[in-house]
């Protein structure tokens, strides 16, 4: 019977001590992003200062008035089947931008990544960070889904490929705003 607790425990100070990482790791990204600890601060810091994809969206569509918002993914309509899992996006929405030419577009279904990007807002930066290194690992050998990412704390601004470097540029220079 001891052994079982002893492995409980174990991964309990495992899950502590991963989650204070997580909190390290938010407080370096940003000043604005900087905690005091993970159990004393989080609580306010989430109050205070996360923000939803939709509140990152309004923030970055000032900066990039080329972005519309075209779509909010709720737990029925997310393709991913990710929406609230564990280490998952807590909120996401889709956006076009007009300087993309849809008849380029492979993918041109209403919320491809591709017609212009998607926000997707997560617990904890590390959370936002790992799936931004996933996309990315995905995508590196795959020309055609092939995306920009750029990483803010908690948030992640997936930008479509058909944009050129320059103009992609614009949402790196928006998501450094949200930290």
């Amino acid at each position: 019977m001891r052994k079982p607790a002893l492995s409980a425990a174990a991964l309990v100070v495992v899950l502590l001590a991963v989650t204070a990482c997580g909190s390290g790791d938010a407080g370096t990204s940003s000043q604005a992003e900087s905690t005091t600890g993970p159990t004393a601060a989080a609580p306010t810091r989430s109050a205070s200062r996360q923000l939803t994809a939709d509140e990152a969206f309004q923030a970055l569509s000032g900066q990039v008035a080329s972005a519309e918002l075209s779509g909010v993914v709720t737990e029925d309509n997310d393709p991913n089947h990710l929406l609230g899992r564990p280490h998952q996006y807590t909120s996401k929405v889709t956006f076009t931008d007009s300087r993309i030419d849809v008849d380029d577009v492979v993918d041109a279904e209403a919320g491809s990544v591709g017609l212009g990007g998607a926000i997707e807002v997560f617990a904890t930066a590390a959370d936002s960070r790992a799936r931004a290194d996933y996309i990315q690992s995905v995508t590196k050998g795959l020309p055609a889904l092939a995306e920009y990412d750029f990483v803010s704390g908690t948030v992640l601004i997936r930008v479509s490929r058909y944009l050129p470097p320059t103009q992609a540029a614009d949402y790196k220079a928006a998501a450094a705003t949200l930290g």
